[in-house]
């Protein structure tokens, strides 16, 4: 802390020190500037404090802690590292990614806002830079947009009327659910129009027999959870991010998550969709049948499609029946290979009633004990690794028995070290937070790279050593680590550093996409492209597949207007 204070004098004495106050405040700032006034006596050094006290005062003299941020010319790193490391303002994704382009849309102005406020009232269109700032701020905090807008309709005729004037003005839009992203797909690149779809979120029915349900896009999937269990069903999927995400968001990225082994993609569970397409036509194709030939399947264009050929703003999706019995197996082993041999007899042995199969490695448990205070209730070395395998079944007893035989077996024959079994609710719920909250543990202090990809097996957890070998140079600068949902090949690989770095950005990608495009795997497995993969698609289809969406997108969408800067690599 000290050097970093030493270099901060350095840097004053020889460039000239750019001030930047931002809005958010820190109480690690008000330890700095404590720490500047009583260690700093020269007269550099004496500048500088004056001109952070007159700051303090001026902006926040009623709150306590005070965030300053300096820029300088400088390429100290130890000054860098200090700034960044503090800093809790989010970075502009044009100053991030500085290659970005504006597209050739309208401008807002007040003729627009006040249409928009005459078909949902002034209170539904917010406009204060309070009110919209969480919408243009990604969840992760990797991206922000520069959006001055957000509408918050309530029904598909309001998304309808909405959409019919962004056409007439040729106003870019950014449809959002819960924003609860990672590759920047929900949120702003520039100052485009963000329609909310929070308000949304009526169950429309649950049908028991049938096993389906109708409801609005903004539904959150916890509140669908609530909604289908009185009929004795469940949503054929679930997410870390249950409380938070949205329906018309996880159709959007067709969402996978933990079951996805068991009940099947996002993709095959959807059974009708309604969307407003760019000209603000409402398509309705909301049958609840499990068969329907009846020429091209037309919702399927919107599953996974990111918001960029319409907007959800309903749909029917297929629901399995909530299991009577669940049991939950915690694994630790001594290396990967054993975890594939656990899988590969945990799908001959539980059969039927395997409903999940998760992964997990040393660092990542370490994020969640020493980020979160979360405990492992196993014994574990780095170099570790830990399986979550769930059943889902109708018989406690035989289920219960089952489960208890196949970890006694993958014991005794050397695959697994140690394990647990449990069906008590609560007890399954705190072993699955280890699991949930990976992603939340990786970014609690530090900045997290992130991606989803998809692998053959066999190069599962390949990823992370080559990667480990491509960032030796960073040293500790750079961690890397895997989780995943191991029984559909989808690898969650993260990297930390303390601050953002384009020089260690720069060396993961786009090597990890030309590796995982080499192995035969998939560089997106359930977070979609987003922004942030958009120009990397060659990696995961071919020039003609590319041109193809293209002139789809461009039939459906001709103004680009539709969540413009995602998906497809710019031209």
């Amino acid at each position: 802390f000290f050097f970093a204070l030493v270099k901060v004098k350095q840097i004053v004495d020889k460039f000239y020190l750019i001030l930047c106050l931002f809005y958010q405040s820190t109480f690690v700032s008000q330890i700095l500037n404590v720490v500047l006034l009583s260690y700093c006596t020269n007269n550099s050094c004496s500048r500088l404090v004056f001109s952070l006290r007159i700051f303090i005062s001026v902006f926040r003299a009623s709150v306590l802690c005070q965030q300053v941020v300096f820029e300088s010319r400088a390429e100290g790193m130890a000054y860098r590292m200090l700034v960044r490391r503090y800093s809790t303002s989010p970075f502009l994704t044009t100053e991030r990614y500085p290659n970005s382009k504006r597209g050739s849309y309208g401008k807002l102005g007040d003729a627009q806002l006040a249409a928009f406020e005459r078909i949902l009232g002034p209170n539904r269109v917010l406009t204060s830079e309070d009110d919209v700032a969480p919408y243009n701020l990604d969840w992760l905090k990797s991206v922000c947009g520069q959006g001055k807008v957000v509408l918050r309709p309530k029904n598909t005729e309001e998304v309808s009327h909405v959409m019919k004037i962004c056409s007439e003005n040729k106003l870019a839009v950014c449809p959002q659910g819960g924003n609860t992203g990672l590759v920047g797909g929900s949120v702003p690149v520039f100052d485009e129009v963000v329609i909310s779809m929070s308000l949304m979120n009526n169950v429309n029915f649950v049908d028991g027999t049938s096993g389906t349900v109708s409801c609005q896009a903004g539904v959150v999937l916890e509140k669908l959870e609530k909604a289908l269990e009185p009929e004795g069903l469940m949503a054929s999927y679930d997410l870390g991010a249950r409380g938070s995400c949205q329906i018309g968001g996880n159709i959007s990225t067709c969402a996978g998550g933990l079951r996805l082994l068991r009940y099947g993609s996002m993709l095959a569970n959807t059974l009708g969709i309604e969307a407003v397409l760019a000209d603000g036509t409402i398509l309705n194709t909301m049958n609840s049948l499990k068969k329907d030939n009846t020429g091209y399947h037309l919702r399927q264009l919107f599953v996974g499609s990111e918001g960029t050929l319409g907007i959800v703003t309903q749909a029917v999706l297929q629901c399995p029946i909530r299991p009577r019995s669940v049991n939950l197996a915690f694994l630790t082993l001594k290396n990967f290979s054993g975890v594939l041999s656990t899988f590969a007899l945990a799908k001959r042995n539980l059969c039927e009633t395997l409903s999940s199969c998760e992964m997990m490695d040393a660092t990542s448990l370490w994020y969640l004990e020493n980020k979160l205070g979360l405990k492992v209730p196993l014994e574990h070395d780095p170099n570790t690794f830990f399986m979550f395998i769930e059943t889902h079944g109708s018989r406690e007893d035989h289920d219960e028995e089952k489960m208890s035989a196949f970890v006694q077996d993958v014991i005794d024959k050397g695959f697994v070290s140690d394990g647990i079994t449990t069906n008590e609710p609560a007890r399954m719920s705190n072993l699955w937070q280890l699991r949930e909250r990976a992603a939340e543990a990786s970014c609690k202090e530090d900045y997290l790279y992130t991606y989803d990809i998809t692998l053959p097996l066999i190069s599962f957890y390949d990823a992370v050593g080559v990667l480990k070998q491509r960032l030796a140079p960073f040293g500790s600068e750079a961690k890397v680590s895997g989780f995943g949902h191991l029984g559909d090949g989808n690898l969650h690989l993260d990297i930390t550093s303390p601050t953002y770095s384009d020089r260690l950005l720069n060396a993961i990608e786009p090597f990890i996409f030309e590796w995982v495009a080499s192995v035969g795997g998939s560089i997106s497995a359930e977070h979609g492209m987003g922004f942030k993969k958009a120009k990397y698609l060659k990696y995961g289809k071919s020039p003609e597949a590319i041109n193809l969406m293209r002139r789809l997108k461009n039939s459906m969408d001709p103004l680009g207007i539709l969540n413009p800067y995602k998906v497809l690599p710019p031209l």
